[in-house]
């Protein structure tokens, strides 16, 4: 069985990922990252958390043959797609997504992208390099959140609850993956985990790279940037941004995100 992560850009991804792989690591189940070499598998799982891209038919059906005799967990930001609910509904794919405000992912990944310019580093949002740049990554990825609020047989988390709530929200992943909670090496890795803990920890092991934990940027923005994101992210100003039919009614839905 493959366990697929799947996330927003800067929504804490990373964090959620290397949670679930420790925790089901605790089952005995195989690295992905030894997978991907036995199997020969470097252009399909890519990346240090064996991330597989898009869901494609081609992409996953090599990734589920050794599925079939393993379990590992891999990661992805994309869509869902035909192939993913197939391998859902045969029980070949168990399949977690984590989101958050996407005006804060948005800041979060603009800000990481520049700081990494800064270190003559730069990253994958390095290319944001104006506000209009940022909205435009960044409704891609609106549009991919609504779809998998659609799926069935998904786990969401939203990034924010995870960091507020820890202990209801670790429960319902434990939960999810069929572990038993009251297992010590499963309450060891969720305590690793909790926010405070791995924020330090990671700072330290992952400075500079994507599992570090996002920045709660919006909220703590200055008032005029609160006000130009605000305007984007609301119906008026997403048809200002893009004028088409499925942003203009994608934008009525962003309430959703519990918006303020």
């Amino acid at each position: 069985m493959i366990v697929l992560s799947v996330g927003m850009p800067r929504a804490g991804s990373g964090w959620h990922y290397n949670l679930i792989h420790d925790l089901m690591e605790t089952t005995g189940c195989a690295d992905a990252r030894d997978i991907r070499e036995r199997y020969r598998l470097q252009k399909i799982l890519t990346e240090v958390n064996c991330n597989i891209g898009v869901l494609s038919a081609r992409r996953l059906g090599l990734v589920a043959l050794p599925a079939l005799v393993n379990t590992f967990v891999i990661k992805a930001h994309a869509a869902p797609s035909s192939a993913s609910r197939l391998l859902s509904t045969l029980g070949l794919l168990r399949i977690t997504y984590i989101y958050r405000d996407p005006r804060d992912a948005m800041l979060s990944a603009y800000d990481f992208g520049q700081r990494a310019l800064v270190k003559g580093r730069p990253n994958a949002f390095s290319h944001l390099s104006d506000f209009e740049k940022s909205v435009d990554f960044m409704m891609e990825y609106v549009h991919i959140w609504e779809k998998w609020m659609q799926e069935k047989n998904v786990l969401v988390a939203r990034y924010e609850d995870l960091l507020t709530n820890y202990e209801a929200e670790s429960a319902k992943l434990v939960d999810y993956l069929k572990l038993n909670g009251s297992s010590s090496q499963v309450q060891a890795v969720i305590e690793k985990y909790r926010p405070d803990a791995a924020e330090g920890q990671q700072a330290a092991l992952l400075q500079g790279q994507d599992q570090a934990l996002p920045r709660i940027l919006y909220r703590s923005a200055e008032s005029g940037l609160k006000r130009q994101i605000k305007r984007i992210f609301s119906p008026y100003g997403v048809r200002r941004v893009r004028c088409n039919q499925p942003v203009s009614r994608l934008s009525c839905r962003l309430q959703r995100f519990s918006l303020s």
